[in-house]
């Protein structure tokens, strides 16, 4: 697929896409709903100086999201924070990625931030060149702990 081509769109995600963005997390194994996803949308309508996602469609289809934020923490000063990238299986490759990773970066510029940074599971080896050949480095290496707070989460 040639992503300068006009069929291929990058655009802020909207409701009527809750159904790909889902089906397109679960090829990284994320389960969300529809719903789940819908009503994360909705909830972006109301804080979009500090998250957006973007979809890249073609005229059938959403072939790809993306999920950046602002994050402000006590000890580093603002920066944005991917939280989510995928394309769709069997089209990766075709620079889709590299076009959603620009527009979270002028996003992140447009909100005054000068740094981006993203986490990646250490398994994800993919996903790793291709942070590397877009110019990320990496700077550090975590383990991510988690309690459940009730027995319903």
């Amino acid at each position: 697929m040639d992503t300068s081509s006009p069929d291929l769109t990058i655009r802020h995600a909207e409701l009527q896409d809750a159904l790909e963005i889902s089906r397109l997390a679960w090829q990284l194994g994320y389960e969300r709903s529809p719903e789940a996803v819908r009503v994360w949308i909705e909830c972006l309508g109301t804080r979009t100086d500090h998250q957006a996602a973007f979809v890249a469609c073609t005229e059938e289809e959403v072939v790809g999201w993306i999920e950046v934020s602002v994050e402000n923490r006590i000890q580093t000063p603002p920066f944005a924070l991917i939280g989510g990238l995928v394309v769709k299986d069997g089209i990766r490759g075709a620079g889709i990625g590299r076009r959603l990773c620009e527009e979270a970066e002028i996003w992140a510029r447009q909100h005054g931030l000068e740094r981006i940074r993203v986490t990646s599971r250490s398994t994800r080896e993919a996903a790793h060149r291709f942070y590397l050949r877009d110019g990320y480095r990496e700077v550090k290496t975590s383990l991510v702990f988690e309690k459940k707070l009730s027995e319903k989460a």
